[in-house]
């Protein structure tokens, strides 16, 4: 192979490679009291996200501040690279939304599915999506987990 070739397919092969969360901060805003928002502190620690959780009264005030609409309201605020990340929001879709750049407010799994990170209980998982808004409040899907 030539060097030229070599080069070529090394830069194929790491832009392949998943988004690594080491090394990237988030805030966390939620309740002392809520075990499903610790359960997903740890997903994304166990991610490489490093995360700093802030123990509040309400997390209202914080999706208010953080510009997240009200019906895709859930348990924990968590702000990270500029984006507002509302709910149960799996890692991998957040080191998505880091890696697009896309111009958005952030992403929400508005309620609280069972089987989505932080909500896991036993061999029930409930189908949801994951929602992309921006600042004006307009959503769209932006991945759909099905049933199992």
């Amino acid at each position: 192979m030539n060097n030229i070739f070599r080069i070529a397919l090394v830069t194929v092969l790491v832009a392949a490679l998943p988004l690594s969360a080491a090394g990237i901060k988030m805030q966390v805003y939620k309740t002392a009291t809520c075990g499903c928002c610790a359960k997903w502190v740890e997903h994304l620690k166990a991610n490489g996200f490093d995360v700093t959780v802030e123990n509040v009264p309400s997390t209202a005030p914080y999706r208010a501040k953080y510009g997240v609409p009200e019906a895709m309201g859930s348990c924990h605020t968590g702000v990270v690279n500029g984006y507002s990340i509302e709910g149960h929001v799996p890692a991998r879709e957040i080191l998505r939304l880091i890696k697009s750049e896309a111009k958005a407010k952030g992403l929400a799994v508005p309620g609280m599915p069972m089987g989505s990170p932080g909500m896991e209980a036993g061999d029930r998982v409930d189908a949801y999506s994951v929602v992309l808004f921006d600042a004006n409040g307009k959503a769209s899907v932006y991945q759909n987990y099905p049933a199992k």
